[in-house]
């Protein structure tokens, strides 16, 4: 139970330190809607959507007035389409598309993941019907969110997956180039994918989950800095304790949030996913807790090491506070949906390079990054290649979120608004790695791999 002093310590930081529960997120199996018929499956999945998910909203909203506590998002997951809509004869999947949109919006909630395909060791039929109706289905739609899993650290990357994903983000992009390419934005590709993230665009209802869940993600980056900023110039064992008490406290109140809604919902409580995920607004950035920290800007030396105490004091303090933390969980390095990343970018401290190696120790990856319009399908099939690579070889999660904004160039900007943000085209390597590209295959799982 959470005590007066807790309680009221959770106030001040909803009130001064931006603290809120991110999202709930409901997940729904939909491995009972296949029918060789996709205009049978596409109603299945409309009517046990509005259903399961019916009163998501309002009970999200009345948990947000009871507790005193930001719910930012209601969303839903659901299972990766490639494998409902397989079993139809459908020559494209975007009616499953637009079918999960309108019940997303029946349902009132701002995003549902899902239109996804799990290809890391190859495509199925299904799969390949999935990815080559991406572009379609993201630039028809406003709810729906993809992803696609090209690696895994026990079967490699598949990079004929990579070069195909490439292609498709090309595409998205210039059929919402009217909107500053936001069609790439509800795109993420990634390695060794976790089948219980919250967190949009990537999340979908992993094959091993329940018919249906909750799972909630709370962010808390303010909540951090304030943290950090409170124990002065104490050194690094300080403050690497002090972040592990404040991630607990956060993630103590997201399960509290989760299982409430999961018994008014009367659906099983998954996991809280405590990742710092920062927004657009003041005070509520993970490039600002890295220069709390003591770096003069995010990207400068030493950004890398901040970045991995702050996210292992994340994680155990999370460990410690719940025992079903899962989903991505740590700190989150978005460029446009963090003010201070944003700014790091406009001073010339942070580039794509450096991001990089900071995604060896973050939660995620290269997230949010807009590139210009004209960079070519293999240099983004190389640097979603180098994420995955570090991702495989480390054993972890690595994502690309990536936008090569269509008529856009360095110096330009791209404008998303909300959550999404805005982002500065980010200048990418002039030399070609074509030639690899082409070489198709599957880059072989490392021999850390063989652990049976």
């Amino acid at each position: 139970m959470l005590t007066t002093e807790e309680i009221l310590e959770t106030i001040k930081m909803v009130q001064e330190e931006n603290l809120d529960i991110r999202t709930i997120t409901m997940g729904i199996s939909l491995r009972d809607c296949g029918d060789a018929d996709h205009k049978v499956a596409c109603r299945k999945i409309y009517d046990k959507v509005t259903r399961l998910a019916g009163l998501l909203v309002k009970t999200g909203d009345e948990i947000a007035r009871e507790f005193g506590m930001p719910i930012v998002n209601k969303r839903i997951s659901v299972t990766p389409i490639a494998l409902v809509a397989e079993a139809s004869a459908a020559e494209n999947y975007l009616e499953y598309a637009v079918a999960l949109d309108k019940a997303a919006e029946a349902v009132g909630v701002n995003f549902i993941g899902g239109f996804s395909a799990l290809v890391h060791k190859g495509f199925t039929g299904g799969d390949t019907m999935l990815v080559e109706s991406i572009p379609l289905a993201l630039s028809s739609t406003e709810r729906v969110c993809a992803s696609v899993n090209v690696a895994t650290s026990r079967a490699g990357i598949n990079m004929d997956a990579i070069a195909m994903i490439s292609r498709v983000i090309k595409k998205t992009a210039e059929l919402t180039a009217e909107n500053d390419s936001i069609g790439c934005a509800k795109l993420v590709v990634f390695a060794n994918v976790p089948e219980d993230n919250p967190f949009m665009a990537g999340a979908f209802h992993g094959v091993g989950e329940p018919d249906c869940v909750i799972n909630t993600g709370v962010s808390g980056p303010g909540v951090v800095k304030s943290a950090i900023k409170k124990v002065g110039s104490a050194d690094l064992g300080a403050l690497s304790e002090t972040i592990k008490k404040t991630s607990f406290k956060i993630t103590r109140m997201g399960e509290l949030v989760g299982r409430t809604a999961a018994k008014r919902l009367g659906v099983p409580f998954g996991i809280v996913d405590v990742s710092l995920a920062p927004t657009p607004a003041v005070g509520d950035s993970v490039a600002e807790i890295l220069e709390e920290m003591g770096l003069e800007r995010c990207g400068a030396p030493g950004s890398t090491a901040a970045l991995a105490l702050l996210n292992d004091g994340v994680k155990k303090g999370g460990a410690m506070a719940s025992s079903y933390v899962g989903g991505l969980s740590g700190a989150f390095i978005p460029v446009s949906e963090d003010a201070g990343m944003i700014n790091a970018v406009i001073d010339g401290a942070l580039t794509i390079e450096k991001l990089e190696a900071m995604t060896a120790v973050c939660s995620v990856g290269l997230d949010m990054i807009a590139i210009p319009g004209d960079t070519p399908v293999e240099t983004i099939a190389a640097i979603i290649a180098d994420e995955a690579a570090i991702g495989v070889f480390n054993h972890k999660t690595t994502a690309v979120r990536i936008i090569p904004a269509a008529g856009k160039k360095v110096g330009d900007q791209v404008e998303f608004g909300g959550l999404l943000g805005r982002a500065p085209i980010m200048a990418v390597s002039k030399f070609s790695a074509e030639k690899f590209i082409r070489r198709g295959g599957r880059i072989p799982a490392p021999i850390h791999s063989l652990r049976n």
